[in-house]
């Protein structure tokens, strides 16, 4: 089996990245599907308030913090509820969180790259080389987001949009490299 290069292979790395960095936009800014991923929470200017007023930082927390606790009496609480996690963030700043989604997708073309570089070899028809490495993006692109559902209660809608994404993520990851294959 003649292995190939992954240098040889930085082009295939280079453009799915790019190609799934707009696929992205187009799934989260032109198409409907996740409009209705997030409401708005009702009377959201005192949540707001409160929030401010408590000196919340960024983070990740999760309310009440009885659910984490072994007391019998604090874990009342929880069963009174209700119970949340919210992720607190600072001022958005778009093009450092697109650079860094960039950078993610890189990452992801990368290690496909390098799962073809080890087990794909040269001269490979398309079709393998497609149904190998999509499927290993579309793993690494939807895979991770299954568990939000069943611990943080993400709604399985969500999850499931997000999943079709990731494996129009993973079709496209592994078309690029079974037509760019060496």
């Amino acid at each position: 089996m003649e292995q190939v290069s992954l240098v040889s292979l930085w082009l295939p790395i280079l453009l799915s990245a790019v190609i799934v960095f707009f696929a992205a936009f187009v799934a989260w800014m032109v198409l409907p599907h996740h409009k209705s991923d997030w409401a708005k929470i009702p009377d959201e200017d005192s949540l707001l308030n409160a929030i401010r007023s408590s000196g919340l930082g960024r983070g990740q927390y999760m309310f009440p913090a009885a659910m984490m606790s072994r007391d019998k009496e604090e874990r009342q609480k929880a069963t009174e509820g209700p119970i949340g996690s919210m992720v607190v963030m600072g001022a958005p700043n778009m093009g450092k969180s697109l650079g860094f989604y960039f950078v993610y997708n890189l990452g992801i073309s990368f290690m496909v790259a390098y799962i073809g570089y080890v087990t794909i070899a040269a001269g490979t028809d398309y079709l393998h080389v497609f149904r190998v490495l999509g499927t290993v993006a579309f793993l690494a692109y939807s895979a991770a987001l299954i568990p939000t559902s069943i611990w943080y209660g993400f709604s399985w809608s969500s999850t499931l949009k997000s999943v079709i994404d990731g494996l129009v993520f993973g079709l496209l990851t592994g078309g690029v490299f079974g037509w760019l294959w060496p």
